[in-house]
């Protein structure tokens, strides 16, 4: 995932032996030029597409929706992910979330972009991984594998080409499923993850994001990112590289997207900390990534 194809992502992307790149886009944003610039730089391009979580429970705006992924689909992006993490109030209106309220949606999408384009991947919204919610489900969100399970029984894995999963709270190697110190909720380990994402669906995963977080270069993390603060920059490229791998001999996984390449902002969200193009300009994962290739 990038912020945009600037020289040194293109070289980071190379140096990995990338072969796709991912953009988040909102609707009424103009698309066709990223897909262009990412085909000519000699990329294949998955566009996640968020609309306006205030319009989303409303039938005809789901026609909106529809009518601008398509047409991201007939300019050639070969794969979008509909909508992103839908299972928290921050993306999707409180009061509202349940995997059975995401899936019309998300049908009309994949209808609508299999008309324009077949060849486009359709993957769905893949969701935050969480136990926060007591219960499984409350007004500001439902945990990822309830949500799943609402997906599941409403029919999702009719809409969709593979499974949009997240990874991004890893601090062991993706070899292991035991052994984190916050305890063996399985969103913490890959391979629990990964399994958790699938669960109820005949289909592979896309991993749309996975990353692991190191302050390293940057200072100390926030308060509600500490459980990285001991990750280093080694041990990033290292487990980018052991995931890569993993992924691959599961045979349960489709394409994996590293989040991110290029990120620059440190704050409230230690996005920066999650880049393989690190505070100093270098990439160790970079080659990490293309010696298992």
């Amino acid at each position: 995932q990038v912020v945009g194809l600037y020289p040194g992502t293109r070289e980071a992307l190379n140096a990995a032996k990338m072969k796709w790149v991912k953009m988040q886009l909102r609707v009424g944003e103009n698309g066709s030029g990223l897909i262009a610039e990412a085909h000519g730089s000699g990329f294949k391009i998955l566009l996640s597409v968020l609309g306006d979580k205030g319009q989303v429970m409303n039938p005809a705006y789901h026609d909106v929706y529809a009518n601008y992924v398509a047409g991201l689909a007939s300019s050639g992006a070969d794969a979008i992910e509909v909508w992103n993490e839908a299972n928290i109030d921050r993306e999707w209106p409180a009061g509202q979330i349940n995997g059975a309220n995401y899936v019309p949606l998300l049908a009309k999408a994949y209808n609508a972009i299999k008309t324009a384009n077949p060849n486009t991947i359709v993957i769905t919204g893949a969701p935050a991984p969480t136990g926060f919610f007591a219960g499984g489900c409350a007004d500001g969100g439902c945990n990822d594998d309830v949500f799943i399970s609402q997906m599941v029984a409403a029919g999702a894995g009719n809409y969709a080409d593979c499974i949009g999963i997240h990874y991004n709270e890893g601090i062991v190697p993706p070899t292991q499923s035991s052994g984190d110190p916050r305890g063996s909720y399985p969103t913490y380990f890959f391979s629990t993850m990964l399994s958790r994402g699938l669960a109820g669906f005949n289909k592979p995963a896309c991993i749309t994001e996975i990353g692991y977080l190191s302050p390293e270069g940057y200072g100390p993390l926030p308060a509600g990112f500490a459980w990285a603060a001991n990750t280093s920059v080694q041990e990033q490229a290292s487990w980018l590289a052991q995931a890569a791998v993993q992924a691959a001999n599961s045979g349960r996984v489709r394409l994996m997207i590293v989040f991110n390449v290029d990120f620059t902002h440190y704050g409230a969200d230690p996005q920066a900390g999650f880049a393989i193009i690190r505070a100093d300009g270098s990439c160790p994962a970079c080659s990490a990534l293309a010696a298992v290739q």
